[in-house]
């Protein structure tokens, strides 16, 4: 079996600043760290190939830096490693990002399941999971709490939803984003960190995955921020004191003067 699984670097502190001209993060002297989130697509892909046998390839799209990502996963057990950087990419956002790694999978060649952490903590989105997977013509399952069986071409999956969870069948090759539910990401051992430094990451630039110029990066992203700005900081309630029927009738004053009644 022959896996992808994709992972992103991201600040590894809430103390992250934005730049006031794009939009986005400034990511230059911030520790990362590999998403969280993602640990538990790396766990669940090294238990498929427990199971399976097969390979695992890790590919993030990010600067030079986010090779440290790659080799921590390298470490916990996967195989191979690909980073995907070019200037050209800077300021992408969630679809101009998804085109970029579906564009770096088509490159990678056969694969059977792609895993994705739910979403990223530094964006929230959801978003780029399930976007590669449209880019690919593929489909996809969000929220995957359980997989339950692969054979015969097809997987079963269980889904996490608010009230429960859905049962999902459907063929290979697919896309599954997971929720911590489904695992405990293990620790790197000894024999995969020394694993880890050893080994080659692979660097693939936009020409080599032949992406389009109009659909990556700033240029290629149709999202646009409008303003960015620190949310103002929450002032204290009003206490209303006196007896039950006091203070309703001092609430009511209060409401119509805000006009709310």
């Amino acid at each position: 079996m022959n896996i992808i699984v994709l992972i992103k670097q991201v600040p590894a502190t809430t103390n992250v600043k934005i730049d006031d001209k794009t939009g986005t993060l400034k990511r230059e002297g911030v520790e990362a760290q590999v998403n969280p989130f993602d640990l538990y697509a790396v766990e669940e892909a090294i238990r498929l190939k427990e199971k399976f046998t097969g390979k695992i390839t890790v590919l993030t799209m990010g600067p030079p830096q986010a090779d440290r990502a790659l080799r921590e996963t390298l470490a916990m057990g996967c195989d191979d490693a690909v980073l995907v950087s070019d200037r050209a990419f800077a300021g992408s956002d969630t679809w101009a990002t998804s085109y970029t790694l579906a564009q770096s999978i088509k490159k990678l060649g056969n694969y059977d399941v792609i895993l994705c952490g739910k979403q990223a903590i530094d964006g929230d989105t959801a978003q780029v999971g399930p976007g590669v997977a449209e880019m690919l013509n593929i489909p996809h399952v969000a929220y995957v709490k359980k997989i339950e069986k692969i054979e015969n071409n097809s997987a079963v999956v269980e889904r996490f939803m608010e009230d429960g969870y859905d049962v999902v069948e459907t063929p290979l090759p697919c896309l599954f984003t997971v929720v911590k539910e489904i695992n405990t990401p293990r620790l790197p051992s000894l024999r995969g960190m020394m694993f880890s430094k050893k080994a080659e990451i692979k660097h693939l630039n936009a020409e080599q995955i032949e992406a389009d110029a109009t659909k990556i990066g700033v240029c290629g992203s149709p999202t646009t921020v409008m303003k960015v700005f620190t949310p103002p900081q929450r002032q204290g309630g009003e206490r209303i004191a006196g007896e039950p029927q006091e203070q309703a009738c001092k609430l009511v004053g209060k409401l119509k003067e805000i006009k709310i009644i």
